[in-house]
Formats: C-alpha cells, sequence, structure tokens
C-alpha cells in the first residue's frame, strides 16, 4: 500500500475448521479488493506446535495453545497504524516460523477459531460474522471431503470429529452468541429425513438487532413475521421447491432479526426478483447483490442461503466500513 489509512477497520470471522471460511474471504475481497483488505489467520497464534500439542494432548482449539496477549497487542497496534512482526504457523511443517512484517491496510479481517474469545481482542472488532454448521451437515460436508479427496473411511472422520467436540463445544461454539451476525446451516427442512436429500440446506441470517453502523437486512416488511414462497412465474425452482421466512426473534438474550432460505435456487439470474423484495441489502444499485452471487457461480453454497447470506453479510460490512472511514474523515476535519 501507498499510504498509511487513516482508519484501520477490523473485522472477525469465526467458526471451525470447514465451515466455510474461505469461500466467505473470497466473496469479502470480491468487495473491498485485494489492496485494500488484508487477511491474518490467527492459527498464526498457536503457542504451542503441532508436536507440543500432542505432547501435552492440548488441541490447537483450546486456549492454552494459543497466544491471545500476543493476538491483542498485535490487533491494537494495527488498529493504531502500526506495522507488526506477527509469528507464521507452518500447516506444512506443524511448526511456527519466524514472523513476517504486516503493516496497516484499511480492512484487517481476522479469521479462526478464536476471533471472538478473548475479550480484549473482541472489543477491538468493528463487525464480527460467526459461521454455524449444524453437526449433521458439518459429518456430511466432513464425509464427502475426507472420504473423496483424502480416502479416510466413514468411521474414521466420525471419531475426527467426535475428538474435537468437547473442546469445540466449550471454546468455539459460545463465540457465536457475541458475533453481529451469525450464519447458521441446517439440514433442510422440506423433506422427511429419510428421503436424504443431500445438498438441500436450510441457512439462517440472524442478525443482532441495536448494532451500531449496521442495519437488519429484512423481508417486505421490517419488524413483521413472514412467511414466503417465491417460486413460480418469476423463480424457476425444481422439487421440493424453496421456502423463504423473515421474522424478529431472540438468540443468546438478545434481539435479533433472521432471515432465512430453505431449498436450493435453480437459476441464479432469477435472484433478481428475491433481491427486489428484500430491504437494506446496502448494495451500491439494484441487482448489485445478484451480481455478485453470479461472478462466483462455482463458489460453494452459491445457490443456496449460504451464498446469498455471506453475500449479505459481506455487503453489511462494507457499508460499516464506509460509515465508520466517513465518522474518521469527519473526525479529521473538525480536528482541523
Amino acid at each position: 500500500m501507498s499510504s498509511k489509512p487513516d482508519r484501520v477497520v477490523l473485522i472477525g470471522v469465526a467458526g471451525d475448521s470447514g465451515c466455510g471460511k474461505s469461500t466467505f474471504l473470497q466473496r469479502l475481497t470480491d468487495l473491498f479488493g485485494e489492496d485494500f483488505m488484508t487477511v491474518i489467520c490467527l492459527d498464526d497464534y498457536h503457542s504451542l506446535d503441532r508436536y507440543q500439542r500432542k505432547e501435552t494432548g492440548i488441541t490447537a482449539l483450546d486456549p492454552r495453545a494459543n497466544n491471545f496477549d500476543l493476538m491483542y497487542e498485535q490487533m491494537k497496534a494495527l488498529k493504531s497504524g502500526q506495522t507488526i512482526n506477527k509469528p507464521i504457523y507452518n500447516h506444512e511443517t506443524g511448526l511456527i516460523d519466524p514472523p513476517e512484517l504486516v503493516e496497516p491496510n484499511r480492512v484487517v479481517v481476522i479469521e479462526g477459531l478464536h476471533p471472538l474469545h478473548d475479550e480484549r481482542v473482541r472489543s477491538l472488532i468493528d463487525f464480527s460474522v460467526y459461521l454455524d454448521i449444524s453437526d449433521e451437515v458439518k459429518i456430511n460436508w466432513k464425509i464427502q471431503r475426507d472420504m473423496a479427496e483424502r480416502g479416510h473411511s466413514y468411521d474414521d472422520v466420525l471419531a475426527a470429529i467426535n475428538a474435537r467436540k468437547p473442546d469445540f463445544e466449550a471454546y468455539i461454539d459460545p463465540q457465536k452468541k457475541h458475533a453481529d451476525v451469525v450464519i447458521q446451516i441446517l439440514p433442510t427442512q422440506l423433506v422427511p429425513k429419510e428421503e436424504k436429500p443431500g445438498s438441500l440446506l436450510r441457512v439462517r441470517l440472524i442478525q443482532k438487532d441495536n448494532v451500531p453502523d449496521f442495519e437488519p437486512v429484512y423481508l417486505f416488511d421490517e419488524g413483521s413475521t413472514i412467511n414466503w414462497v417465491p417460486c413460480g412465474r418469476k423463480l424457476t425452482c425444481s422439487y421440493p421447491g424453496i421456502k423463504m421466512f423473515y421474522g424478529p426473534d431472540e438468540y443468546y438474550g438478545n434481539s435479533v432479526s433472521v432471515l432465512e432460505v430453505d431449498g436450493q435456487f435453480e437459476r441464479l439470474d432469477e435472484m433478481l426478483y428475491v433481491e427486489s423484495h428484500l430491504s437494506n441489502t446496502s448494495v451500491d444499485f439494484p441487482g448489485e447483490m445478484t451480481e455478485l452471487l453470479l461472478k462466483h457461480r462455482d463458489y460453494p453454497g452459491s445457490n443456496n442461503g449460504s451464498g446469498l447470506f455471506q453475500v449479505l453479510a459481506g455487503l453489511k460490512m462494507r457499508a460499516t466500513y464506509r460509515t465508520l472511514m466517513a465518522k474518521s474523515e469527519a473526525q479529521v476535519k473538525a480536528a482541523v
């Protein structure tokens, strides 16, 4: 970057491994551009390498295997416009490599298992998303990936998930109550379980109300409860169709607005019809949401609610970024 940014906006993207963080980060790059955005993987703050974790029996999910003091100090330094010497966790060797220089950027995204775990780090984050995959979907995804690509057996995959489960439930899962937005991925409710719908998913966008610089997306009428079946003359649907829902709810004691899609979209070019019924999307022009989905129709989840809600969450992050930058510029002008 040629010049130091006046304001660094810090975004947190949390979730278990294999929950779609890398796809979401690619969508954020579309919105912010590679030059304006720096991504920091929080695995780099492991304090124990792979061999030390094996010796001690402490997993990477356990906070004891991570250096939150250093994470906080370095994120605070970046936010104040300072360059940091960030450690590197080498995933190939399992060792911690010499640090690298990271300069502040307009947008810094911290992604991984623990962006919302430490209260000090959490206080620095301007906007946060938690990607929440239900056990049933997580097992299906992992089986597809590990059995097809890595030659693992079904029992091996299940054993690996179950071995992680206690630490996941203790340290990773509780972070979702702190997130501004949760993208929750569940099995479909459109068909009975015994029909085994495979890739059909029910995806929920849980948006915290009363968050500064954030206006939740809504369907038709803000604050109402809406059940909508958009299939028909303007949206092509094959069996078992699509159902959408919007309404107010409570989530971990917080007032939230929930948007939900159950089923998958047949034709992404028809998403313009769905987009025209959504409000507060923070698009720059009508059709931008659909354009962003069409741009990467090959990304996982592009034809269901996960792709749609990743795009909407990204648009909200961009809106928050712009609001914070405008406030920062106004403060600079007022100080002159």
